[in-house]
């Protein structure tokens, strides 16, 4: 609800927020004071229309009853005075008849300070030089942090649209997010400096999330990684700040700190495993020779099971690792061998979460984030291939997991990768050919490139025979829909120890670590992969 404010002949209207169902008296002080900047030292008094006072416990059924306006007065110099004349900020507290308060912490300069005991309509302004002392000693409060978020976002312009655009949607768009860290990193250096200490940055961090509860990362160890990670310097107030230290000072990329988190590298790590029983030297030789020539699946699969720590041993040896697929040619004409190495290495609850979970829970909510990104032709065409189905398109669920990757483009990893756009980083998925193409012909083209999924068929949208090409062969998928198929070629990662594809590197890892659930909290993500995790989980459909 929003009213009219008068004071010292001043009117402006001023938003009452809401707690619990009731108006909120002391939020509404609160709102007053950053509106009008009021002084420090100042007792705020809140009157009527009529100029009869307004005490905290008829607020709410005031404003309630009927349409009100407001006047405030206030007293400067009031109570006990500190003349200090230190740059420090304000602590507006609200101070009831009962003697409880509340605080939020303005940034703003201040030369004094003032205590006062005061009535349920008054407001006192106080001098905070321990308040910037908890910011940079010590962990991180979270209503200190909470505050000083606020009150930066009241006080600087651009602030109020981030809380109308959270309010309304309960998210932030990308560029809100943008304006959101902007006025957070300017009123960091403002108040603490050029390199504000670590546990300035988390306070401002931890602050943002706890205002905003639905931006908070529910996967990852403290929630507000996206925004800055102690242990990495990484996340949005953390570039933010080394995009400012540049421009302030042409000396900002000395003194870097080398304090990097020691971090799973996805399908390349080894992992421990728990298995049946192996074969080893002469046996497993043996065994891998007869299994060549067995005409017998079920043989072939026991024997790959017996087979798998030297299998798992040569991915992981870079002088063997590319001639697996020559020593256990099975991969390549029985369907099923990729998704039953990955369950030994992680086992059968994991390797089933991408089946029941993208079709049900991600995909939906893929489509709805897709929607509010800037018009394109490929963007476009997916979007319309979740409406009705086309002759050049691909069907709903591929459609789906490529608008993924316009959820998290590809990112510049150095000179050699240069400039890829999501559109074509999404044909690293998946490729397609036509039924009775010879694939021969098209292995030979392929060259050597990182796993990818390809399609046979009539049309795209419907796909008769689905392959995982890796090492320029052609291994089936077990099952024929678009899902499943995917599902196997993020397994095939895995199971050959493969780096993901450079342009690709942030939609593996995302669906890595949000729908399988893998090295959650240690592999190596981007603030844009939490943020649309976030996303994600705050989307109602």
């Amino acid at each position: 609800m929003l009213v009219q404010v008068e004071w010292k002949g001043v009117l402006k209207w001023v938003r009452i927020p809401m707690k619990d169902d009731f108006y909120d008296f002391f939020q509404f002080i609160q709102e007053v004071a950053v509106k009008f900047d009021f002084p420090s030292g100042a007792h705020v008094n809140l009157k009527d229309s009529s100029g009869v006072d307004v005490d905290a416990d008829v607020f709410d059924e005031l404003v309630r009853g009927a349409a009100v306006s407001f006047k405030v007065f206030t007293e400067e110099r009031c109570g006990t005075e500190d003349h200090s004349a230190e740059n420090e900020g304000l602590e507006i507290s609200f101070c009831s008849d009962e003697g409880a308060s509340s605080a939020v912490e303005s940034t703003s300069s201040s030369a004094s300070s003032a205590k006062s005991t005061s009535s349920g309509s008054t407001v006192t302004l106080e001098s905070t030089k321990t308040w910037k002392r908890k910011l940079t000693e010590g962990p991180p409060d979270s209503k200190v942090a909470k505050d000083t978020v606020y009150v930066a976002l009241h006080q600087k312009p651009g602030g109020e649209d981030v809380f109308k655009e959270y309010s309304k949607t309960k998210s932030l768009s990308d560029q809100t997010r943008r304006k959101l860290v902007n006025i957070l990193v300017a009123d960091m250096v403002e108040t603490h400096g050029r390199i504000p200490p670590v546990n300035v940055r988390v306070t401002y961090a931890l602050g943002i999330v706890t205002l905003f509860p639905t931006l908070k990362d529910l996967s990852s160890p403290t929630g507000y990684e996206q925004f800055y990670d102690p242990n990495s310097g990484q996340g949005y107030l953390g570039y933010r700040l080394k995009t400012v230290q540049r421009n302030m000072t042409s000396d900002s990329r000395n003194g870097r700190g080398n304090n990097k988190c020691t971090r799973q590298d996805g399908p390349k790590s080894r992992r421990e495993t728990s298995t049946s029983e192996q074969l080893l030297g002469d046996e497993c030789r043996e065994a891998v020779s007869m299994m060549k020539h067995s005409a017998d699946q079920s043989v072939v699969k026991e024997t790959m099971k017996a087979t798998f720590k030297h299998r798992q041993s040569m991915v992981h040896d870079e002088d063997k690792s590319a001639l697996v697929l020559d020593h256990f040619p099975r991969f390549l004409d029985t369907p099923g061998l990729i998704d039953q190495d990955f369950k030994m290495i992680f086992g059968e609850d994991i390797s089933r979460k991408f089946i029941a979970k993208w079709p049900t829970f991600y995909k939906p909510r893929v489509i709805t984030a897709c929607k509010d990104l800037r018009p394109g032709t490929h963007v476009d065409d997916l979007l319309s291939a979740q409406e009705e189905s086309n002759d050049y398109g691909w069907d709903s669920d591929l459609a789906a997991l490529l608008l993924l990757v316009h959820l998290l483009p590809p990112t510049a990893k150095g000179k050699k990768m240069g400039k890829v756009s999501a559109s074509d980083a999404a044909d690293h998925v998946i490729k397609f050919v036509k039924v009775g193409t010879s694939m021969d012909t098209f292995l030979g083209r392929v060259g050597s490139t990182q796993p990818f999924l390809l399609g046979v068929g009539e049309k795209k949208s419907s796909i008769q025979k689905f392959y995982v090409i890796l090492d320029q062969k052609a291994i089936p998928c077990e099952a024929q829909t678009a899902v499943a198929a995917f599902d196997e070629l993020f397994k095939a990662h895995f199971v050959f120890a493969v780096s993901y594809d450079d342009a690709l590197f942030s939609f593996y890892t995302f669906i890595q670590t949000t729908v399988y659930g893998i090295d959650v909290g240690t592999a190596r993500e981007s603030p844009r992969m939490k943020e649309i995790r976030v996303r994600l989980q705050n989307i109602e459909v």
